[in-house]
This record gives C-alpha cells, sequence and structure tokens, in this order.
C-alpha cells in the first residue's frame, strides 16, 4: 500500500524540505520504494536539495498537462525518485496546483512512500497538497509562533479527514526560551514523534548538494530522522556506533 505523507508546517523556514530529502533517503535505506515529490509550485526547493534544479522536465509540466509522473521522476543514486519543480518564474504560469492529487494518485501501487514538501501557511497551494495526501506530519519549531501556526494547518487538514501521524519539532537548541515538548505536545493535541536537533552539518549538506544521512549519517539531526524513518514502518530503531576502521573510512569518504 502507498503511503502518500504530507510535511507541512504553520511558516515557512522551520525546514520541511529539509526532512523530505532526509527522510526519502532513511526510508530507502530500510528497503522502502519512495519518492520524494516537491508540491511547493510558486517556491520550489527540494530539487535543489539533490542537484535537480536543472531538470528538463519538472513537476510544473505535469500541473500543465504536459508530461505524465513517469516523464518528472528522476531516479537518485541513493536509491529513491525525486520529483522536482522548476526554479524558473515563467513555468509558474498555467501551473495548476489542483492537478496534485491526479499526480500523487497516479503512484498509488509504484512506492511504498510519496513523501512531499509544500509552501507554508494555509494558502491555495498548500491546501491542494493537503488534499493530495492521505497523512500528515507538522513540522514545528520549538517556538510559539511556530507552534501555533502548525495547530491552524492542523485544524485544516483535519477538517479536510487527513490523517495526522504526529508532531516533528526541528532545530532544537535546548535554550532555556524554548518550549518544552510537553508545552507543544498540550498546544497541538498531538504526540511528538521526533526532535530533531540544530546541527551545523545540515546547512554544509545543503551546499553540497547531499543528503545530511549521507554526508553526516552519525551526526545528531541524522539519528533522530533514521529513528522517524524506523517508526514509519515500525520498526525500533537500534543505533550501531562505528567502529575505530570504520570512522577512518568515512573520514576519508
Amino acid at each position: 500500500m502507498t503511503r502518500r505523507i504530507l510535511i507541512v508546517s504553520g511558516k515557512g523556514g522551520v525546514g520541511k524540505t529539509t526532512l523530505v530529502a532526509n527522510l526519502a533517503y532513511a526510508l530507502a535505506e530500510l528497503g522502502q520504494k519512495v519518492v520524494a515529490l516537491d508540491a511547493n509550485p510558486s517556491t520550489p526547493n527540494l530539487g535543489l536539495h539533490f542537484g535537480f534544479h536543472l531538470a528538463p522536465r519538472t513537476l510544473h509540466n505535469a500541473l500543465r498537462g504536459e508530461a505524465e509522473v513517469e516523464d518528472i521522476a528522476y531516479w537518485h543514486p541513493f536509491g529513491f525518485y525525486v520529483v522536482p519543480g522548476s526554479l524558473s518564474l515563467e513555468d509558474i504560469k498555467n501551473a495548476n496546483p489542483e492537478k496534485l492529487s491526479e499526480i500523487t494518485l497516479s503512484l498509488l501501487g509504484k512506492a511504498d512512500f510519496v513523501l512531499m514538501d509544500c509552501a507554508a501557511g494555509l494558502g491555495k497551494e498548500t491546501i491542494s497538497a493537503i488534499e493530495a495526501c492521505d497523512e500528515i506530519i507538522l513540522l514545528t519549531n520549538p517556538d510559539l509562533p511556530s507552534v501555533v501556526d502548525a495547530l491552524r494547518v492542523l485544524k485544516v487538514a483535519e477538517g479536510m479527514g487527513k490523517k495526522s501521524l504526529g508532531v516533528v519539532v526541528n532545530r532544537i537548541k535546548n535554550a532555556r526560551y524554548e518550549l518544552k515538548p510537553s508545552e507543544i505536545e498540550s498546544i497541538i493535541g498531538l504526540p511528538i514523534i521526533a526532535q530533531i536537533p540544530e546541527d551545523k552539518k545540515v546547512a554544509e549538506s545543503i551546499a553540497l548538494k547531499r543528503p545530511l544521512l549521507d554526508y553526516s549519517s552519525s551526526s545528531p539531526a541524522s539519528l533522530e530522522i533514521k529513528k522517524l524513518a524506523h517508526f514509519l514502518v515500525g520498526q525500533k530503531f537500534e543505533y550501531k556506533r562505528k567502529s575505530l576502521l570504520g570512522k577512518i573510512l568515512s573520514f576519508f569518504k
């Protein structure tokens, strides 16, 4: 059964694209067939994370009815497909975000997971992305504006009949001014399923167009994303520390 999961937040800059990119890799490592899809027509960034930003055909071609999903899905050497968006302003014209449901439905039976990145807020594009999924994961930072905005998105998604898997809290610095996990769960009314710490390796991996889990597989953020992937497939995550030889080989990789 194909699971269409949307990573969604109430505001921008909380880390949706980074999570989609690395969660796709983590699930592929677990033997899952994965498609990472950029469902953000106006400001697509997923392709940048993988080096597919100059792809000849993109999501926008499909949104204009010019291509099928098979024409815009690109195989990544780490074991999953990527459906990027176009960075051209011209391509935004006549791109109908309401076709997202049709596109994701065409992937049913062809993948185990369709992970979708989407625009922030509750505009037309986000609503179309919510319509195109079956389940959502709420992403927030540990601050009140992020959490309150995430709650608004949750209420809309639930009103549309979508299943909520839980909350992922990203960029945790363990500062005294941050909301505690119990406070976030109390406000949103959902369990926290992952707590991803602030990690300088994330910015480095984005600059190199490499998934964080490949660039620094044992970094704090990587481990928490791997744990989330195990949660989604119903497996227990057990971290095995690398041997000295393993560390040496990773250093020279």
